[in-house]
């Protein structure tokens, strides 16, 4: 796995349902790595019927160097928040990627190297709205594979968090990181 130290080009797809934020989390994403990281990114997403409730996706992409082409055909960490955009897009995970699947929704997971979590209910759960499942979400991905510090994400994260909701947004964080550092322990 390349580590944050070692980036010639990483590639991140955010992907679920439409209405789940995803777009919104890869401009986290993206803000955390370009501004608060200082690498090279580009962020793009899916628009049309995707935003009613179809599968969607929102696209990362990081380097140290300059990014001549922004868009991913093959990604190295694939995000899956339903069973219709994991079916839709592990196709485009590259051999020795990382897929993340919410356990709760993508019951057919097909690859046994995946990291299961349940993002949708520790949201419910720890947060108390499902709301901020992207966050819970963006914060294990980036402790999973270590794109990018707890701290630039935090930043991003609360840098977008609706005035009245950063309390929310930053145990967002925190259960997110918590879930990860749990995944990378026991795979």
């Amino acid at each position: 796995m390349k580590t944050k130290k070692e980036i010639a080009r990483y590639d991140i797809r955010l992907s679920g349902s439409g209405g789940q934020g995803l777009v919104l989390a890869g401009v986290i994403l993206a803000e955390a790595l370009g501004i608060y990281e200082g690498k090279s990114v580009s962020q793009t997403q899916s628009y049309g019927p995707e935003a009613r409730g179809g599968a969607s996706r929102s696209d990362v992409v990081v380097s140290d160097d300059e990014i001549y082409y922004p868009k991913s055909v093959e990604v190295d960490l694939l995000l899956c928040l339903t069973q219709e955009s994991c079916d839709q897009y592990f196709p485009n995970l590259k051999e020795d990627g990382i897929l993340v699947v919410d356990s709760d929704k993508v019951r057919q997971v097909p690859s046994d190297k995946a990291y299961s979590l349940p993002f949708i209910r520790m949201a419910k759960e720890k947060v108390g709205t499902p709301v901020v499942a992207n966050v819970i979400s963006l914060a294990a991905i980036v402790e999973i594979s270590g794109i990018c510090s707890r701290e630039s994400l935090e930043k991003a994260v609360l840098g977008r968090a609706p005035y009245g909701t950063e309390d929310k947004n930053r145990l967002a964080c925190q259960v997110g990181f918590e879930m990860g550092r749990k995944a990378k322990e026991n795979a």
